[in-house]
């Protein structure tokens, strides 16, 4: 039982955190590993249990998407999905024990990746010329890591957008959910027909999860994005901590 009340709040918190800036795998991955559940396949269950709310949260911004400078929204999201496909067969080829290995590292990048994404994306803009083309290779590499991993992915691509395109962190909201979503989606396929998913805990991940992510796309647009930002912040660095300390240090 206390495992499952373990889960399913780490869902809540996830498909919430999903909803306003991302971040929600930090907290679910170390949750169902903290539940016995092997970290590659806690992986791909956390990847499988956020999608419905990841859909949640596309459909609340249903009617606010558009296409980036010179680049059609439709083109993103096969590409996400192209990658998405890629990195969920990466991951399955993968033996557990490299990945047990790559786990506090994949979330170090991440929580780095989530804390200072855009300003890096706001330094290179000013250094570098942006074609189209370069904004849809790096959605299908972000893809890639999205399938794979996933962690932070959500605000790589604001990061990303921010540094290749004029649109504001308002419009880039809608597409960030919707596309997160797609390659989730995509990635969560692979991983059910290769029986990396463990039901059970992803099923009590989700309950949480998907009202967690309704909700927290309701209000996303009253709350301070850069506070939440900060919040999440320091609850990524906790997390990776403590898989560091769960991996090597015990």
């Amino acid at each position: 039982m206390n495992d499952i009340a373990l889960v399913a709040g780490a869902g809540l918190i996830g498909g919430t955190m999903n909803a306003i800036a991302g971040g929600g795998s930090f907290v679910t991955l170390p949750a169902l590993i903290t539940a016995g559940v092997p970290a590659l396949n806690a992986n791909a269950s956390s990847a499988v249990a956020l999608v419905p709310s990841g859909l949640a949260s596309a459909y609340a911004y249903r009617r606010d998407f558009q296409d980036f400078d010179g680049v059609r929204f439709r083109d993103m999201a096969l590409l996400s999905v192209a990658g998405g496909a890629s990195g969920a067969l990466l991951l399955e080829y993968t033996p557990q024990s490299v990945f047990n290995f790559l786990v506090p590292f994949l979330l170090l990048f991440g929580s780095l990746a989530f804390a200072f994404g855009r300003q890096a994306g706001a330094f290179l803009r000013e250094r570098i010329h942006i074609t189209p083309g370069m904004l849809l290779v790096s959605q299908f590499v972000l893809g890639i890591y999205g399938g794979y991993f996933g962690g932070a992915v959500g605000v790589m691509m604001l990061a990303a957008w921010s540094l290749m395109t004029s649109a504001s962190i308002a419009a880039m909201q809608p597409a960030r959910n919707l596309l997160n979503a797609a390659m989730n989606a995509t990635a969560t396929l692979f991983f059910v027909v290769g029986g990396l998913v463990w039901w059970r805990q992803t099923f009590t991940l989700f309950a949480g999860a998907i009202i967690g992510g309704y909700f927290g796309a309701h209000y996303a647009r009253r709350i301070d994005p850069a506070r939440a930002r900060l919040v999440i912040s320091f609850l990524n660095a906790g997390m990776t901590v403590y898989i560091f300390w769960r991996t090597f240090g015990r």
